[in-house]
């Protein structure tokens, strides 16, 4: 199933990684929903890609918000058979710093954006995708964002590094239940990649990053993102697992 023939919803898509899959379904003819609070960017995307990218205020974090958006995304396009989760927030922080234990309405918060986003778009996509007409056996595909601090979390990942093992941990059993509908589900661990979220990262910061990535020796592009949800995309046999993108980084 091409990205022409793509129907799809994407969490976080006004910016970073998921606007790069929008742009990249838009641009072979197929068409995306963006999902995100951020109003002025989502604008931007759609006044670039008109015919293809529409964008729904959403808050991932938002039980009504996200399958309202979703409604409105099926109700546009006919149907949708791709799903793909890219919200997210880094939420740096030591449990116990210099400033006192951390606050649980912190943790919570990157709990609510991080993975209970990731499990209100599932539901949602997955509500809609059982019903369409297969096309070779399959109904639709969801995509999550992982990372490879799932499995290397550094020091002050506590709480993002919790929410991304859980993501992880998310997919055999997702990929298990939607096999009776003919829906895969995926994740994309990714590294370091070029996003807003690490524009403002000094350049001795990224020097030292970038050494740390075996090849190629520097932050991932955001195409480079989107070409894998391609792939996956495409190809029927990825189902119930995690892809590392990271160029052989190993967090320390």
């Amino acid at each position: 199933m091409s990205f022409k023939n793509s129907l799809a919803v994407i969490s976080g898509g006004a910016s970073g990684l998921g606007l790069s899959v929008a742009k990249r379904i838009a641009s072979q003819g197929g068409k995306a929903a963006i999902l995100d609070v951020n109003e002025e960017q989502g604008a931007k995307a759609v006044a670039e890609h008109s015919n293809n990218i529409i964008f729904i205020k959403t808050d991932i974090s938002q039980e009504d918000q996200v399958d309202s958006a979703v409604d409105q995304a099926a109700a546009k396009f006919g149907h949708i058979n791709l799903a793909v989760g890219c919200a997210g927030i880094l939420g740096a922080g030591r449990l116990i710093s210099k400033k006192g234990p951390m606050a649980l309405d912190y943790f919570q918060k990157v709990v609510d954006i991080n993975l209970i986003g990731s499990f209100l778009l599932t539901r949602a996509a997955a509500r809609h995708m059982q019903t369409n007409t297969p096309v070779n056996d399959q109904r639709g595909v969801i995509i999550h964002t992982a990372s490879i601090a799932a499995y290397e979390g550094q020091l002050g990942q506590v709480a993002y590094s919790a929410t991304k093992s859980a993501i992880v941990g998310m997919m055999l059993p997702l990929a298990r239940e939607f096999a009776q509908f003919g829906i895969r589900c995926m994740a994309i661990a990714p590294g370091t990649f070029e996003t807003q979220m690490m524009a403002g990262v000094p350049e001795e910061i990224r020097t030292k990053l970038c050494a740390e990535i075996p090849f190629p020796s520097r932050f991932g592009y955001a195409d480079e993102f989107a070409q894998m949800v391609e792939q996956i995309n495409d190809n029927q046999m990825l189902n119930g697992s995690v892809i590392r993108l990271d160029g052989a980084a190993r967090l320390q």
